[in-house]
């Protein structure tokens, strides 16, 4: 055995037992003193394997080690998930004055950005100007990269301005940074504006118009993107339907699906999970059914997909069909599927199937509920018209309340005329998130129907004292395959004349019905 069969065994090597045979071996012979590429593609190996004990020990051995076993290391812990111990290791590397590299650095911004540590990212880049490295592109990208992760827009475009060289992968980490922190107008900017794009470039600008409900967008820049020859990915697909699914867009997401079809690019279970949801939020179940019924591999997602679309429509007893269909093929459930089919269940009215999930979820599951599921129960107690009850499961929850619990009840207290609960919970509301002009709406709605006009009154005053504004209504609706996109302060539409003579219409004819409310 010598160092060239060792070099043949690495490359053949399938599991951690055989890797550590050919570490044994290169211990033996030394290799490990003299041949430090060795080394590295050991470590590379182990990193493979997402092991980083192994790799710590082996680093050990290594005499006077080179910057490039160091950058080694901190690549290995970055790639295991083990982004401290990757900064301790360039720390380490910075205390025995050893000079960092291009390589070394950009590991060590890549730690920074995957736990969000922009104290730690700014001192890396302090270290990146004190050696001189900033001139290489993959450094600015990298550092670009770090802030805009860490939602630091003004230095992600600082650095970006200094780079003397920027190449595609500049242009779509500062795409990514605006997107980052939902700066719609700024992120389309940069992408007009980019010399070239690629499908990185597509998919972040798309996947932004996604994130930020404005779905339409999104819609037509896909079209753009297939006209322009662009190469569709995996990621580009799931963006596009999860939009349609947001806004109900059939038309669009049958085209899609079409174009899944005849693509022939094989993008699998999470492409068709996508497609389950697109259908079933669209009112398709039994087209979400037969995109499962297609799926070879069903894994967790796609059965929490169908439940979740069961849930959508409030058919609660097929939603606990399918989940028994799961826990009979052996998977167990996560906290999302607990969650959909406890959704399910609130919708359906099924107290007792809702109550009995819950306590089996941490019982036999070891699953902690998490502030969703109590709200669920919530939901599932109100809608049950147990008002009294839920109000004291909230106060029994082991987690403070959210906002979302305290609206549930809220509006609750609203159809059943319970004031003063409704009170009790608008309060509490008001306190989690006093700008919230909901709360307010609700509460006025309640006052009014009470026929208490001077609370009502008093509310209105306290909005307009707090400075708390209505926000604007958003709705789709789509007519001949095309969506059409409608905010109540934006009035311009190409039918936006006839619209509003059937609004008048309608208006008119509310009156002579003694309908009190007109709609604007």
């Amino acid at each position: 055995m010598n160092y060239k069969h060792l070099q043949i065994l690495l490359r053949q090597y399938n599991t951690l037992e055989f890797l550590k045979q050919i570490h044994a071996q290169a211990v033996t012979l030394g290799i490990l003193h003299h041949h430090q590429p060795f080394a590295c593609k050991l470590l590379n190996s182990y990193a493979k394997l997402g092991t980083s004990q192994e790799p710590n020990t082996l680093f050990s051995q290594i005499q006077n080690p080179y910057i490039v076993s160091w950058t080694c290391l901190v690549n290995l812990h970055v790639q295991v998930r083990e982004p401290r111990k990757a900064l301790w290791v360039f720390s380490r590397l910075i205390c025995r004055n050893i000079e960092p590299d291009s390589y070394s650095v950009v590991a060590a911004l890549s730690a920074c950005k995957c736990i969000k540590d922009l104290a730690c990212g700014r001192i890396v880049h302090g270290i990146i100007v004190r050696f001189s490295l900033w001139f290489d592109p993959i450094v600015g990208n990298a550092l670009i990269d770090m802030y805009s992760k860490n939602k630091d827009i003004e230095s992600t475009e600082k650095v970006f301005k200094c780079m003397e060289c920027k190449d595609i992968a500049s242009w779509n980490s500062l795409l990514n940074g605006f997107a980052m922190v939902n700066d719609l107008e700024s992120s389309r900017l940069v992408f007009d504006e980019m010399p070239q794009r690629n499908s990185v470039s597509w998919n972040a600008m798309i996947t932004a118009y996604v994130r930020g409900r404005e779905i339409v967008e999104a819609l037509e820049l896909f079209r753009e993107m297939k006209a322009g020859g662009e190469c569709c990915t995996v990621i580009t697909i799931v963006a596009v339907l999860s939009g349609c699914a947001d806004i109900g867009a059939l038309d669009p997401g049958k085209c899609i699906h079409g174009y899944v079809s005849k693509s022939n690019l094989g993008f699998g279970v999470t492409v068709n999970n996508a497609l389950m949801d697109m259908y079933a939020k669209s009112g398709c179940l039994d087209m979400a059914l037969k995109v499962i019924s297609e799926i070879r591999e069903k894994d967790m997602f796609s059965w929490t997909t169908l439940i979740s679309g069961y849930a959508f429509h409030g058919k609660g007893k097929n939603a606990l069909e399918v989940f028994g269909d799961m826990i009979e093929l052996k998977m167990k459930p996560n906290e999302v599927t607990f969650l959909w089919v406890l959704s399910a269940c609130s919708h359906a009215g099924l107290l007792i199937e809702g109550q009995r999930l819950f306590n089996r979820m941490n019982k036999f599951y070891g699953l902690q509920p998490k502030i969703e599921h109590y709200g669920c129960m919530v939901d599932l107690l109100v809608r049950a018209e147990l008002l009294e009850e839920a109000k004291d499961f909230i106060e029994q929850m082991p987690i403070n309340p959210d906002a979302v619990i305290w609206r549930s009840l809220l509006r609750a207290c609203l159809v059943h005329g319970n004031l003063n609960l409704a009170e009790m919970a608008a309060k509490m509301l008001i306190e989690l998130e006093p700008d919230d002009d909901g709360v307010y709406i609700l509460l006025w709605n309640i006052y009014f129907a009470a026929n208490r006009q001077e609370d009502a009154l008093k509310m209105r005053t306290f909005m307009q004292n707090q400075k708390v504004k209505k926000k604007s209504g958003c709705s789709w609706v789509e007519v001949n395959g095309v969506t059409h996109e409608f905010k109540a302060d934006y009035v311009m539409h190409h039918a936006g004349t006839k619209i509003f003579l059937v609004l008048e219409g309608i208006n008119e004819q509310r009156k002579l019905d003694g309908q009190f409310f007109v709609l604007e």
